[in-house]
């Protein structure tokens, strides 16, 4: 579902205002400011070190902010009296899949709506099975992480963050530990996702996933947003030097 950003009439359902990282003299995020439209699929590009994993890890107050706001449905999350309920809403995917090493498949899907949301056993249980036959893996249901690949793993790990009915998903480079034969059967679930109007933001460097998937591409370098539009913008006529420059770098890479 592709918004109209330019008479966009909804108020963003992720708003982040000229937000400001710093780690000592070092600046991570540099005036960041950035929205979300209910329904689109963001994803974030550029060099390693620009940033886009901190700005993530802002959203889902995991991280710590220096200066500026971040909106969550108008809200000022900073100031949020409980970030836990913030972060059921805000979920997220990792690119290390952290699952509990000791549970089922089905047991880490179900483990956020029994001990979080105290949803009762039977209908966590129902859920659960229905979102892994959603990514694809209906039958490993008992299966412990240690027995399944890494495309698996990640699977697991989108279904568990779906478990908890979130209104946006923050995925952080979701496929970069992953080997090059199971990337794709991750990318397709998230496509799926965003088939199914899923509120998405992507830090990712699969650049035909972007192309494909996403609503609005946003480049990032240096800690500053460099350059934003639609993906036939960015990658068929980028207005930005930096950009070309990665996009090139990408495609030299490949």
């Amino acid at each position: 579902m592709t918004i109209d950003r330019a008479h966009a009439t909804a108020l963003p359902l992720l708003w982040f205002r000229e937000v400001e990282k710093h780690y000592g003299g070092f600046t991570a995020l540099a005036g960041v400011s950035l929205q979300v439209y209910r329904g689109e699929v963001v994803c974030i590009i550029g060099p390693s070190g620009s940033g886009k994993s901190t700005l993530l890890r802002c959203a889902n107050l995991l991280e710590p902010f220096s200066s500026g706001a971040i909106l969550f449905e108008g809200q000022d999350i900073t100031r949020a009296a409980r970030p836990a309920s913030i972060r059921q809403r805000i979920g997220m995917v990792f690119q290390s899949f952290e699952l509990f090493p000791h549970m089922t498949a089905l047991q880490n899907i179900m483990s956020g709506p029994l001990t979080v949301k105290r949803t009762k056993r039977v209908q966590a249980e129902a859920e659960a099975g229905v979102l892994l036959d959603r990514v694809g893996l209906a039958g490993n249901a008992q299966s412990y992480p240690s027995a399944l690949s890494g495309g698996q793993q990640q699977r697991v790990a989108i279904a568990r963050a779906l478990a908890m009915h979130p209104d946006i998903l923050l995925f952080d480079e979701p496929t970069s530990a992953l080997d090059p034969e199971t990337v794709g059967e991750v990318l397709a679930v998230m496509q799926k996702l965003a088939a199914d109007d899923v509120t998405m933001v992507v830090v990712t460097h699969e650049m035909g996933f972007a192309r494909r998937a996403a609503d609005w591409v946003v480049v990032m370098d240096h800690g500053q947003i460099v350059e934003e539009g639609p993906p036939a913008l960015i990658f068929g006529s980028p207005t930005s030097a930096r950009t070309r420059t990665f996009l090139s770098h990408m495609h030299s890479a490949h």
